[in-house]
């Protein structure tokens, strides 16, 4: 009954530190994420600019975890290169050593546990108030106490060795196998991280391990080792739905942890060696012989020296790792995936402010792809033989239903954006995109409209006069005109559109065409220049144009209104 308490024990006080790491690592991220985004995209073609930049950003949010699923959602939105991000993952190891650091400096150095409840009791208040940034700030307090809280538990609630010989002799049995428990550790140590799914934890246990005297400073280093493999699961497991850029990004990952602990397994001793004199040189005495060393302190060496020296040894070699996942993941071919959501489909950013730019990147891609339908359109209008006429107007019909379905899930995204803490100018840009959407899909069945009234002008052997022709494929360039800005104007967003005089202009030129080619069909009907069936189709065509660009320019008026926001 006293082992099984005691498991449950330090299970719950892992539990606790966890939970601290977790808020302490989301009050920063509220803290600083909106600047993250800004801060990536200044990266320049120097990797060591990207190495620094990913030490930065993970030592700020202390979460190597929380920094590489942020990369590999850049890279899925495509506001990285796989190049850049390896870079900055790189970087994210060297960052992610700042937690042990913090572990060893003040979790074994003073007693943190004992100005928990005060922190507490700071932290809670700070978190009543109405300031959204001291209500984060409070949370950050929190998630400090609890995280030391949860450190002292574990130091507390580790087995007594010396009341269960039986722990020991267990131990000795893998620990005297030379190179093979080397492994044997590495091993245990990634298998520990990609349970607790998290890196800082089981880095926590091993300096509890190695301080209490149950593991050597050999083993322990191992296990560090283990942890920097097993930590690529997040990862992996973010990018599993994601596009094939992102998956890539996640596969450097693991390949350049993997590379960084074979190198280091090879010269495992001599490594060790170079690491016992930079301890002995700081004052931490040699961990190897154990004779009055701080192991703590030790291991925290050993951690950043491996992640230092195995980025500078590796980032020569990006082009090659870069060759290597691409070759692990190739490219499907999606020529035929004109419709698929590619920059939402890895989940939440870390802000709402992230979020939204992924959002904005899917819009984009929606009406581009809407777009492409009234293309397709003019290509059935201007004499495509039956058989290929039947295809592409298969084609249109199957993409307005698809065009339906993305419009609920970027809806769904964004209303799951909704949920969150957002600022006013956020709440605004939301309902502005809701609005965009929605004038989207019109656009993608205002598209279909026009395929069924080329259709039925097929089935009913409708011939139009070169006249005709002439002008309607008039009236089809300002619409596609229309679109060319109105995709300019997206991609520019609100925070760059500074006016829309061009899509006025154009929607001034759609309905002036409109009211020339009505009066002129109006004439051409009462002189009997052609039927009244034939007729019917070619102003039902005219008017269908004229709706197609009134939903243009709302889109391009839903992005400027946003922008002209300055009461908020």
């Amino acid at each position: 009954m006293n082992l099984i308490f005691s498991i449950l024990a330090l299970i719950g006080s892992i539990g606790l530190f966890l939970y601290g790491m977790m808020k302490m690592s989301d009050a920063l991220q509220k803290v600083a994420g909106e600047k993250m985004r800004n801060i990536l995209a200044s990266m320049t073609s120097n990797p060591f600019k990207r190495i620094l930049t990913g030490t930065f950003v993970t030592s700020v949010i202390q979460s190597s975890s929380a920094t590489t699923v942020m990369i590999v959602s850049f890279v899925n939105a495509g506001l990285m290169t796989l190049t850049q991000s390896i870079g900055v993952i790189m970087g994210a190891n060297i960052g992610t050593t700042a937690t042990a650091w913090i572990i060893s400096l003040l979790g074994f150095k003073a007693d943190v546990a004992t100005l928990a409840l005060p922190i507490i009791a700071i932290g809670v208040p700070m978190m009543m108030l109405k300031s959204k940034r001291r209500k984060t700030m409070g949370e950050l307090l929190i998630g400090f106490a609890l995280l030391f809280l949860g450190l002292s538990f574990m130091q507390a609630n580790m087995p007594d060795l010396g009341n269960n010989p039986e722990i020991v002799s267990f131990l000795r049995n893998y620990t005297n196998g030379g190179m093979l428990s080397v492994l044997l550790f590495v091993a245990v140590g990634t298998i520990l991280t990609m349970i607790i799914q998290s890196s800082s934890a089981t880095v926590a246990l091993t300096l509890i391990m190695c301080a209490n005297g149950w593991i050597t400073f050999e083993l322990a280093a191992a296990m560090v080792l283990g942890e920097n493999i097993g930590t690529t699961i997040t990862a992996n497991l973010a990018a599993m739905v994601a596009n094939v850029s992102a998956r890539r990004a996640a596969l450097a990952h693991t390949v350049f942890n993997l590379f960084g602990v074979a190198w280091v397994l090879i010269l495992y001793h001599p490594f060790l060696n170079l690491v016992a004199l930079a301890s002995t040189a700081l004052g931490a005495g040699n961990p190897l012989d154990g004779a009055g060393s701080d192991v703590t302190i030790s291991l925290s060496i050993f951690h950043s020296l491996f992640n230092i020296t195995n980025t500078l040894i590796l980032v020569w070699f990006t082009k090659y790792i870069v060759k290597i996942v691409t070759k692990l993941i190739k490219q499907k071919d999606t020529s035929e995936e004109v419709f698929r959501l590619r920059y939402i489909t890895t989940g939440m950013m870390s802000t709402a402010a992230l979020s939204l730019q992924q959002a904005k990147l899917e819009i984009s891609l929606y009406a581009q792809r809407c777009t492409r339908m009234f293309l397709i359109v003019r290509e059935m209008f201007n004499g495509a033989e039956p058989d290929k006429f039947g295809e592409q107007f298969a084609r249109i019909e199957k993409y307005e239903d698809i065009s339906d379905r993305i419009e609920v899930e970027i809806a769904n995204y964004l209303t799951k954006v909704s949920e969150g803490d957002l600022s006013e100018l956020n709440v605004h840009r939301v309902q502005g995109m809701y609005k965009i959407i929605d004038e989207i899909e019109s656009i993608a069945d205002s598209a279909y409209n026009l395929a069924r009234t080329l259709k039925r002008k097929s089935e009913n052997r409708v011939e139009f006069d070169k006249t005709m022709n002439r002008d309607l494929n008039d009236m089809f360039d300002i619409v596609q005109k229309a679109l060319d800005i109105m995709n300019v104007n997206i991609d520019k967003g609100f925070t760059q559109l500074s006016e829309i005089h061009n899509a006025y202009e154009c929607e001034k030129d759609i309905n002036v065409k409109r009211s020339q080619l009505r009066d002129k069909h109006i004439l051409n009907i009462e002189n009997g220049k052609y039927t009244y069936s034939e007729g019917t189709v070619y102003i039902d065509l005219i008017n269908e144009a004229e709706r197609l660009g009134d939903y243009i320019i709302n889109v391009s008026e839903a992005i400027f209104e946003i922008g002209q926001r300055t009461d908020i």
